[in-house]
């Protein structure tokens, strides 16, 4: 392609596409309506997170340690022969390493995280119950007595 071609090809797609920006957003005046999103999270969502974070974790530490021990030793081998591949190869594995154990330690942070707000949440909700059982009976007895 002849460089006279090649810039009448861009003159032509510059004259095709606006060079105004536009950025995707809400309007500014909604009609004075509430600002919130409609994100929900319900406790199955979060639980599907959690079991798909704890399943990554498991199945990606066999899977990366296989790899691993296999690269290992194709970098061994290599570098035994004298190819610089080896060494290279070698490198890739550390770094591979490194990569695995970040990606392991959010998956485990994920769904630790997850299970210890689930329990948390369960722990305030019979707090919340049982003080409300106690307030409703304390209300209960000072109506009886007031009826005596």
């Amino acid at each position: 392609m002849a460089w006279d071609e090649w810039e009448q090809l861009k003159s032509q797609a510059a004259e095709r596409q606006s060079t105004q920006m536009q950025l995707n957003q809400y309007p500014a005046d909604q009609g004075g309506g509430s600002t919130q999103g409609d994100l929900v999270a319900g406790q199955q969502d979060l639980a599907a997170v959690g079991k798909a974070a704890h399943d990554l974790f498991t199945d990606f530490t066999t899977y990366s340690g296989h790899a691993r021990v296999a690269s290992e030793a194709a970098a061994g081998g290599l570098k035994g022969e004298g190819f610089a591949l080896g060494g290279a190869l070698k490198h890739v594995t550390e770094r591979w390493s490194e990569q695995t154990k970040t990606l392991l330690d959010a998956c485990a942070h994920i769904s630790n995280h997850l299970r210890f707000t689930k329990n948390q949440h369960a722990a305030d909700e019979s707090y919340i119950a049982g003080t409300v059982s106690s307030i409703a009976l304390l209300d209960k007895g000072f109506d009886d007595r007031k009826g005596h």
